[in-house]
């Protein structure tokens, strides 16, 4: 025991989520342990606003406010918790947070202070450290009390060993840690007393040279990692944060969840709550597919409950064979690209299945169409904003698409395969090639039945490339049958002035002016002039 500090544990609470809030209960559950060997008192440190309202550079505020989580802190074994507040404490910065805690640290001096293993709390734990003077051990999974001194098992060459390493003997100011917060759940203790102080922060040192420009909060996770039915994991064998990325794609292709070992989240290449082993997450998926991994027991004690594991290594000795069901001795990165192409390719090949079905079935019995869209745009991270803008749609279709409400066109999967970067050759049997085919020239035809053209491209109704001219009488609207049309469609104007309306907004062109547009938006068009308006038509089809 440090005889010039005082027998408490300090625990950073992160608010910026409801995640971060849980991971740091976690790492409190790991300072409730240690205090089993240190008989001391555990402090739960908070820091945010007098009045936690949003400053100039955010509209938002945290997500677990300060009362809340002391509350919830000091019955999940937090004896005391301490508020610091100030005004310019509302938007979190490791900068400005680091002299907060540094400062109550020298006045106050604590036997350790303890920070949630995650990017911010690595900064945080660093800097406080520095501006403290004091020894900072990082990537802890388990913290001991032997001999009168904190001992922290740390993973080292690459999570192959834990190492056990521990603050210099002569060293009598305040220690700092790093906790891995997987591995441990909280604990529902109540702290004695389990009083609150609210701390006011007098000054609060802004450095000078940096600029917060934004802050967002953090969106919560779709789904959690242990409760997937699908999960692909990537291990050291990857090598490279492009090659992990590739085991990103596949999970979204597959609609899974990313797993890794630690290698890779040292590395940075994903997030500390992917973490799957001993000291991360206990998966149970249907199907696991392991990428990379050589099947190390930190690993693989995490995995044994998954119902069918996949494993792909290029070393046909890698001991994760000896577990998995289905073993690919190949180099992942020449084999992951095919395979998630055909995964994609099958998982459009199910929406046209379904889409046919609808046509010819009684549509209230067959729903199948909306549900397999909104977990392929999830699985891929898209919103429907984005969804909406790669296919040439409204967020609102895309809605209702997905809630089942109307049924889409051809077009739209069309377009839809290209946003997934599938090729509608792929998956499309030749029956329906054909019938798209025949969909495209009724359709050309029907859209310029009602006014005047001459093509310019004869014969070219199944081509993906056609011009026509078209002539609008003085002061006259032009209102085709199809009132939008798949593709894409460039309008030059030769003679007399015109009026596009393309989606409720009026454009107008005069002569020798052009607009391209994507011909899904509703468009219409009317001549302007005293006499006939003449433009040259170029329209795309996909």
């Amino acid at each position: 025991m440090k005889p010039k500090t005082k027998r408490e544990i300090w625990v950073y609470i992160d608010l910026r989520n409801e995640r971060l809030f849980g991971l740091s209960l976690n790492v409190l559950a790991r300072a409730y342990e240690l205090n089993r060997s240190v008989s001391g008192t555990i402090i739960a440190i908070v820091i945010g606003s007098l009045t936690n309202s949003a400053t100039e550079t955010t509209t938002e505020t945290p997500a677990i406010p300060a009362n809340e989580a002391a509350d919830r802190c000091l019955s999940h074994g937090a004896n005391r918790v301490f508020i610091f507040e100030n005004p310019n404490l509302t938007v979190p910065r490791t900068d400005i947070y680091a002299s907060v805690v540094s400062d109550a640290v020298e006045s106050r001096t604590p036997l350790l202070v303890l920070f949630p293993l995650t990017e911010f709390g690595r900064d945080l734990a660093s800097r406080t450290a520095r501006l403290s003077n004091a020894g900072l051990i990082a990537d802890c999974v388990d913290l001991t009390m032997k001999n009168g001194r904190i001992v922290a098992s740390c993973p080292s060459w690459g999570g192959e060993i834990l190492a056990n390493i521990t603050y210099r003997e002569d060293f009598h100011k305040t220690g700092f840690a790093t906790v891995q917060p997987q591995g441990i759940q909280p604990v529902n203790s109540s702290g004695n007393p389990g009083t609150t102080e609210r701390i006011p922060v007098e000054r609060v040192a802004i450095p000078e040279g940096i600029e917060l420009i934004s802050s967002t909060y953090e969106r919560e996770e779709r789904k959690k990692l242990e409760e997937a039915e699908i999960v692909v994991a990537g291990g050291a064998g990857l090598a490279t944060a492009d090659a992990f990325g590739m085991v990103r794609d596949l999970a979204a292709a597959l609609g899974g969840e990313v797993g890794a070992t630690r290698p890779p989240v040292l590395q940075h290449w994903i997030k500390e709550d992917r973490l799957i082993g001993q000291t991360g997450k206990t998966i149970h998926p249907k199907i696991l597919i392991s990428v990379g991994t050589s099947g190390a027991i930190q690993y693989t004690a995490g995995i044994t409950d998954s119902k069918t594991i996949v494993a792909i290594n290029r070393d046909p000795k890698a001991p994760i064979f000896q577990i998995a069901d289905i073993g690919i001795t190949t180099d992942a990165s020449t084999f992951l690209p095919v395979f998630t192409s055909k995964v994609r390719q099958t998982a459009m090949r199910s929406l046209t299945d379904t889409l046919y079905e609808r046509k010819g079935a009684d549509e209230e019995k067959i729903s199948g169409f909306g549900e397999k869209l909104l977990k392929l745009r999830e699985s891929h991270g898209w919103s429907r904003e984005s969804l909406a803008q790669a296919t040439g749609q409204s967020p609102e279709f895309i809605k209702q698409f997905e809630k089942n409400e109307i049924s889409p066109s051809v077009s739209f999967l069309l377009r839809l395969s290209r946003a997934f970067n599938v090729d509608p050759g792929t998956f499309l049997h030749e029956s329906e090639k054909a019938m798209i085919r025949d969909q495209r020239a009724q359709q050309f035809v029907k859209r310029t039945e009602n006014y005047s053209y001459k093509t310019l491209t004869p014969g070219t109704e199944n081509e993906h490339l056609r011009s026509f001219m078209i002539t609008i009488e003085s002061k006259q609207a032009h209102k085709p049958v199809a009132y939008k049309h798949e593709g894409e469609e460039y309008i030059y104007v030769m003679e007399g002035d015109l009026e596009l309306t393309l989606g409720g907004k009026v454009h107008k062109l005069k002569q020798h002016e052009s607009i391209h547009f994507n011909s899904e938006t509703p468009h219409k068009l009317k001549s302007l002039s005293d006499k006939a308006t003449r433009c040259l038509v170029v329209l795309y089809t996909p």
